[in-house]
């Protein structure tokens, strides 16, 4: 099979879908790689190490015209219309928060699986894992850069000093990302407070080292207002994050204080949160620095598309191997990845989120007791 790798076009990425080594694993597979030029060489990644793993270097126009695309970020308008029916687009997605970005794969007739809906059989999110450590631990040390004066932020040291107690960080959702970022903030020496569902299993992970409450309004609102720092960490999986922050919230918290929006790739979870870019991190609103940054682990882009690729390249590996339609026929769970086909919407919280029919997933396939 042809598989392309173009280079990411958003602001500040350099991520890559595949390294060197995983180009060079499906090199020896049979299977025919072709990496735009350029497309690694801000992390390290050059052509030359391409070339010697077996991988062709090519334009753009000639990566696109692959029958398996492998991308990191979501396709951009332009990429989108490079697209065509037949062919198959491997990345994450997060439509629910993109009507324009929907729209024009619908209007490409490609099939987008995307990394984000793409389950386990513990009802995890093997490819989202990665990125949501990444981006977790990343907003603790984002969120502390926030809480400076040059960055509009109220001057808190989170970990304090002698005779100065710490910051407060407050973490809504305690799932990877959540955890993640309490870790960090812990280890900083934050007085840590985490709201979730989940209360029993994160008190049981934590210790007496997090304030582990149930994810309730007044609980919520009670913590905001104390917070120096608030992560947003919450997921629905293909679904619009739900906003548990209103603006009237908003106005009562700390002058200074600062908010991490991690959900922000599904519409943010913050009613005051719009996307912003690594060039413009950060914006005040109602006296409060939100960092809303949609591609997080682009800042760390070499370590980010390494912890990628150790659990995209199995999947990349069967699509090659299988192609997309017998890969995903026997595995109900790879399955869940496939959000477009042909025109149609085929996940039905990114098509809730979306406001039209999901397409029965079953149908795709012409062994129908395959995928539950």
């Amino acid at each position: 099979m042809q598989i392309g790798v173009p280079q990411e076009v958003k602001v500040h990425e350099y991520r890559v879908g595949l390294t060197p080594a995983s180009a060079e694993q499906l090199c020896r597979a049979g299977h025919q790689v072709k990496v735009q030029a350029g497309a690694g060489s801000g992390i390290g990644f050059d052509d030359e190490d391409y070339l010697a793993a077996g991988a062709r270097i090519v334009s753009a126009d000639d990566v696109w015209r692959s029958e398996l695309i492998v991308k990191v970020k979501e396709p951009q308008l332009d990429e989108c219309s490079r697209l065509r029916a037949g062919q198959v687009l491997f990345t994450y997605l997060h439509l629910a928060a993109d009507n324009a970005q929907a729209d024009a794969l619908l209007a490409s007739g490609a099939t987008a699986i995307a990394y984000e809906t793409v389950t386990d059989k513990h009802g995890g999110l093997p490819l989202l894992t990665p990125m949501s450590e990444v981006a977790g631990r990343m907003s603790v040390q984002v969120g502390a850069s926030a809480l400076q004066m040059a960055a509009g932020g109220r001057g808190v040291l989170l970990a304090g000093v002698p005779g100065v107690g710490p910051g407060k960080v407050v973490i809504l959702g305690g799932g990877i990302a959540g955890k993640n970022a309490a870790e960090i903030a812990v280890g900083l020496g934050a007085n840590v407070s985490i709201l979730d569902l989940s209360v029993s299993r994160l008190a049981d992970h934590f210790g007496s080292r997090v304030n582990v409450l149930m994810s309730r309004p007044d609980a919520i609102e009670r913590e905001l207002l104390d917070a120096d720092l608030v992560i947003g960490a919450v997921l629905i999986p293909g679904a619009a994050a739900p906003k548990l922050v209103t603006r009237e919230l908003l106005k009562r918290m700390k002058r200074g204080a600062a908010m991490v929006d991690i959900s922000i790739d599904q519409g943010g979870c913050f009613e005051t949160s719009r996307p912003t870019s690594h060039d413009a991190p950060t914006y005040i609103e109602e006296g409060v620095v939100h960092y809303c940054v949609t591609n997080m682990p682009g800042a760390v882009a070499r370590t980010s598309t390494l912890a990628l690729n150790n659990v995209t390249l199995p999947f990349v590996e069967r699509l090659a191997d299988q192609g997309w339609r017998s890969a995903l026929a026997h595995d109900e769970h790879f399955a869940r990845g496939l959000n477009v086909h042909a025109g149609e919407i085929y996940h039905p919280a990114v098509a809730s989120a979306l406001g039209v029919k999901s397409a029965e997933l079953d149908g795709v396939f012409s062994n129908r007791s395959c995928v539950a």
